[in-house]
């Protein structure tokens, strides 16, 4: 897919890693816990401000339960969507700061998931796979989640296998498209058996029958395209009660634009983290947070 190349792209434009697999995003929902609210899955994807109404049906209808892990990931996503080809997540090309309490895309960010902890929507249990989200999975208690396709793969060898068939999934709310990760492959410098190595990653990520088994055993969907043609994507998946969910995932990829990569956007992405938790836990309001963050990375990045 070509969103994932600027991922493997190093700073002076050489390409330093081949992708092996991709995440395109997806909500995932308990259909159980939404029947019992009297809700459909469509309800919870119109928009963002759909999502957090339906929700409150949702955790009202299911006491003990939660709308989502943590009403951070919903500003992850919104960050993350709605960016033209080429555009950065918090930089532009010539390295401009991004974060402003002027850029609309972060504001709503904030404002979004500050809506759902107000609501008391989200369980507070941090980023995936924090002891409390693997608990709040394997509870049973989580009504929807977001993440790539890959995750069905934990949900049904570990994370929630005693839930098979009550889980589902659709697109994004809104119906945006975001990429959740993937995994690449790369040969160090110091390597001493490079053309066994790339022997390897050429099979990994270019062998479509192994593409196909790797997605079919652990659900990592495909980089390569012309694996995408398989009659696996087709088929339900058992786990989403026989959804043919594949198909969703792969319209989605195709619509997943290639984000510019900018070697300091993991130091941004942890302020930006920070400064969004000084909202949520009501110590600092959405203009004050992001002008301290915009001044952090500007400070960062000089």
């Amino acid at each position: 897919m070509a969103y994932t190349y600027p991922q493997a792209m190093a700073p002076d434009g050489r390409m330093v890693a081949m992708p092996a697999d991709i995440g395109p995003g997806s909500m995932f929902y308990r259909s159980d816990l939404l029947a019992r609210a009297g809700m459909k899955p469509a309800d919870l994807n119109r928009s963002w401000e759909s999502y957090i109404a339906a929700g409150k049906r949702v955790v009202a209808a299911n006491p003990g339960s939660f709308l989502i892990p943590d009403a951070g990931q919903a500003a992850q996503i919104i960050i993350r969507t709605g960016l033209k080809s080429g555009e950065g997540l918090f930089f532009d090309k010539a390295g401009k700061v991004l974060v402003s309490p002027t850029n609309p895309r972060f504001v709503r960010a904030f404002t979004i998931a500050k809506q759902i902890r107000d609501a008391k929507l989200d369980a507070r249990a941090g980023g995936a796979f924090s002891p409390e989200w693997t608990t709040a999975f394997q509870k049973g208690n989580l009504a929807t989640e977001f993440s790539g396709a890959w995750l069905v793969g934990h949900m049904q060898n570990w994370l929630a296998k005693d839930f098979s068939g009550k889980w589902g999934a659709q697109n994004l709310p809104g119906n945006t498209y975001a990429s959740w990760g993937g995994s690449f492959y790369a040969i160090p410098q110091q390597s001493r058996n490079k053309a066994e190595a790339w022997a390897l990653i050429r099979y990994l990520t270019t062998n479509r029958a192994q593409q196909v088994l790797a997605f079919k055993t652990t659900g990592a969907f495909p980089a390569l395209k012309a694996a995408s043609t398989d009659t696996v994507f087709t088929q339900g998946v058992p786990y989403l009660g026989g959804q043919k969910a594949r198909v969703l995932w792969r319209d989605a990829a195709a619509k997943i634009q290639p984000i510019d990569v900018n070697r300091l956007d993991p130091v941004a992405e942890q302020i930006v983290n920070d400064a969004l938790n000084t909202v949520l836990d009501g110590s600092k309001d959405i203009r004050t947070a992001l002008t301290e963050a915009q001044m952090l990375i500007t400070r960062r990045a000089r």
